[in-house]
């Protein structure tokens, strides 16, 4: 199945909603580059500040946390080509939950924006393999964003306030699920492995002695062996589950 294409006078606009500071990069940033490079116009949403991550150091407040990490994810969607500043909704890490609130402020960060494509964390994803947990935060974050994209964004009576704030309903077309083990959309991403080692690097209060290094190559082509099963020739991908709702004629 062909990408998602664009043309110069209408570049496709991208919301990517994570739960983190450091999740866009790990989900999708080879993905992000690769679309910034092309063009397309990109923005983060942050669900939390990252307030409780291990920083590394036992004498830094959450507060204080908060502040560096909001500084290295701005530094990491600079280092992908993302242009916008990066929104934060400020939501306490590690107690996040799928809330009709969190849901509403999603949407209103959709029907404010207007993407065309929504990335966003797999809801369904507890763990993989024998060594990962997946976070309940991410599964959360995905949760809320699919619930805002659909009814919440798309229906003027599903939150009126929003309406009330002079927002008005809006269909994204394309969402790409990031972290998923239902993937069945990959992203070409040769020659961008670099540039999401660049802002895996940017958190540094995060990852204080961790470098992606060869890491971040060896998982692209972990996932490009299986998009070549689907019939996609590629040295490098990231995969994704993927849903249309909104046909170009409509």
């Amino acid at each position: 199945m062909p990408e998602a294409e664009q043309t110069a006078t209408a570049p496709i606009r991208v919301l990517i909603v994570m739960a983190h500071p450091d999740d866009g990069e790990f989900t999708c940033g080879a993905t992000v580059a690769k679309w910034a490079a092309e063009g397309r116009d990109i923005f983060y949403c942050l669900v939390t500040d990252g307030q409780v991550g291990d920083a590394g150091d036992m004498e830094i407040t959450s507060e204080q946390l908060a502040a560096k990490r909001r500084v290295e994810a701005q530094a990491a969607a600079h280092e992908l080509g993302v242009k916008h500043d990066v929104i934060f909704l400020g939501y306490m890490d590690s107690r996040v939950e799928p809330t009709l609130e969190l849901r509403r402020d999603i949407a209103r960060v959709i029907r404010t924006l207007k993407p065309d494509v929504v990335i966003c964390q797999d809801p369904t994803v507890r763990w993989s393999g024998q060594g990962y947990i997946n976070h309940p935060d991410h599964r959360a974050a995905g949760e809320a964003t699919l619930a805002a994209i659909m009814p919440v964004a798309s229906t003027r009576l599903a939150f009126p306030e929003l309406a009330a704030e002079g927002l008005a309903t809006h269909n994204v077309k394309e969402i790409y699920i990031g972290g998923t083990q239902s993937a069945d959309r990959w992203v070409n991403v040769e020659g961008y492995t670099d540039r999401k080692k660049a802002a895996l690097r940017a958190h540094k209060s995060q990852f204080p002695k961790w470098d992606p290094g060869e890491e971040v190559d060896s998982w692209a082509k972990d996932t490009a062996s299986v998009a070549r099963k689907h019939g996609h020739d590629t040295k490098y991908a990231e995969g994704f589950k993927y849903i249309r709702l909104v046909d170009d004629d409509e």
